[in-house]
């Protein structure tokens, strides 16, 4: 495989943010009137833009979701993340030795509001990597699984999607990064908040991996 650029997914594969918003999630929809366990909720919503959930969150708790509702969630959130979080183990060190190999050519791509994404980047030493490069689906057209956040993002580095590797965590994304037309490599540790090797590898991704310093050896 011989590849020109490597896009990232934000959370789950350079960050360990998924049980943190997660928690807050859960929390808020039980003050809603929707219980979930922890594990139920990471089921149903990880890799999902929780605006995109509308729907669904209506319907189980009986309330609208207001835009006073996710202010206060990303409030929570936010929170949260400044308090606990952390880098996935060797991420730092790999999209080091990538960006060098690769002369800056990466991208973070994520499904989440820009503000997190670049708060998250800040506050784990990975913005120098990115800084220059860095889409929120937010800002898209389409959220993830549509491919529009990759093919926004190889635009932007001037490389074809399809001499692309894409790295990513949940079956949402990895569905993202084949609509692109670019090779997904699924990074599914043993750990909860990331999907099993059978459902990335069922949704298309190419190669599975299971510690991020692997990761500059395969692409």
């Amino acid at each position: 495989m011989n590849f020109q650029a490597v896009l990232f997914d934000c959370d789950g594969v350079l960050v360990d943010s998924e049980s943190i918003t997660n928690g807050v999630l859960r929390d808020m929809l039980e003050e809603s009137g929707w219980t979930l366990t922890p594990a139920e909720c990471m089921r149903i919503f990880i890799g999902k833009a929780v605006k995109d959930e509308r729907v669904l969150i209506e319907t189980r708790t009986g309330q609208p979701m207001t835009e006073d509702w996710m202010l206060r969630f990303r409030e929570r959130r936010n929170i949260g993340l400044v308090a606990s979080l952390q880098a996935i183990p060797n991420a730092v060190d790999a999209v080091a030795k990538i960006h060098a190999l690769y002369g800056g050519l990466i991208a973070c791509a994520s499904g989440a509001d820009r503000f997190k994404v670049e708060l998250q980047l800040e506050k784990c030493g990975l913005m120098p990597y990115f800084k220059d490069f860095i889409f929120s689906g937010h800002e898209m057209p389409r959220s993830k699984p549509a491919p529009d956040v990759y093919l926004a993002a190889a635009a932007a580095l001037g490389v074809d999607p399809q001499r692309c590797a894409v790295v990513e965590d949940t079956v949402t994304g990895v569905a993202a990064g084949v609509a692109a037309g670019a090779t997904v490599f699924g990074y599914s540790p043993a750990e909860a908040g990331h999907d099993a090797p059978n459902a990335l590898r069922a949704a298309g991704a190419s190669v599975i991996f299971t510690d991020m310093w692997a990761l500059a050896d395969l692409v």
